[in-house]
């Protein structure tokens, strides 16, 4: 099963708190790039965590234009960038264990490589610019997982040119 670990897109720098920061056009429009590459790839997301940071809500707005996702996605306090990433780790475990096929987490830097660590203990935390996915292929029975690839919008938009 895959665990698809996605880094918002490109946010404002001002606004009232961290939390309230808006995506910015660029952010919309690399994000919907993103879901549109991996529509292509048949994912069939069927569970969906975000944090509760307005940004990585927009994120997840823009993305369900081109990416079929369940209605229902869960927010999860812990997925903030200063969350703990064995805590969310673990939480990803619990809904493999309760039958999730494919799982989408949209989260922040740097939460999202400590993550890909967790899940992945012999890689080193990786670098997440804005809209980047990483792909994570965990094995039914959690024995193992490993980091199976990683994209950004500027390395989707090289292959399009």
């Amino acid at each position: 099963m895959q665990v698809y670990i996605m880094r918002h897109g490109d946010a404002a720098i001002q606004a009232a708190s961290d939390a309230a920061r808006p995506l910015t056009q660029k952010g919309k429009d690399e994000s919907l790039l993103m879901a549109q590459w991996l529509n292509e790839r048949r994912p069939n997301i069927d569970t969906v965590l975000v944090s509760p940071y307005l940004r990585a809500e927009q994120t997840l707005q823009e993305i369900r234009h081109s990416l079929l996702l369940p209605e229902q996605a869960q927010t999860m306090e812990g997925l903030t960038p200063g969350g703990n990433a064995a805590w969310v780790a673990d939480q990803i475990r619990d809904y493999v264990s309760l039958g999730a096929k494919a799982i989408l987490v949209v989260s922040h830097l740097p939460l999202v490589g400590y993550l890909v660590s967790e899940l992945c203990p012999h890689e080193a935390p990786p670098m997440f610019t804005t809209s980047t996915i990483a792909c994570i292929e965990v094995d039914e029975k959690q024995v193992s997982s490993h980091l199976e690839w990683m994209l950004s919008p500027s390395q989707i938009s090289l292959m399009k040119s």
